[in-house]
């Protein structure tokens, strides 16, 4: 699992920025310890994601494939990180849901989409 360890790296700091960039337009305070608050429910569906992909998926898990990897890493974050919002009180308003949806999808699944591209890429030069 450690030769992992630098895309879940990746991907835990792109669910860190999704939540600090809605922390900024919100213009919410107490940055550490809010973006912490903000964070942890996504970063735990993010992991569950992982984990759940690289048991099932074990002998062929491959943390850069759009399918399975990045849509149950994206489905984890989003759908558990929304559960775990409600059971800790904190909002899911449908815009919210919609909004989180949309731009962790871009996040987790738009690097995994750019990644043979940019492996063609280094190959050819």
């Amino acid at each position: 699992m450690k030769k992992y360890a630098p895309f879940l790296l990746i991907d835990a700091i792109l669910v860190i920025i999704f939540c600090a960039i809605g922390r900024r337009t919100h213009e919410e305070a107490n940055a550490l310890a809010g973006l912490a608050k903000t964070s942890w429910p996504f970063l735990t569906g993010l992991v569950i994601g992982w984990a759940a992909t690289f048991a099932l998926y074990r002998d062929k898990f491959n943390p850069v494939l759009l399918l399975p990897t990045g849509i149950a890493v994206w489905l984890g974050a989003v759908v558990i990180g929304m559960v775990l919002r409600v059971l800790s009180g904190q909002g899911t308003q449908f815009s919210f849901i919609v909004v989180a949806t949309l731009v962790l999808g871009a996040f987790l699944l738009g690097w995994r989409a750019l990644a043979p591209l940019v492996a063609r890429i280094r190959t050819k030069s």
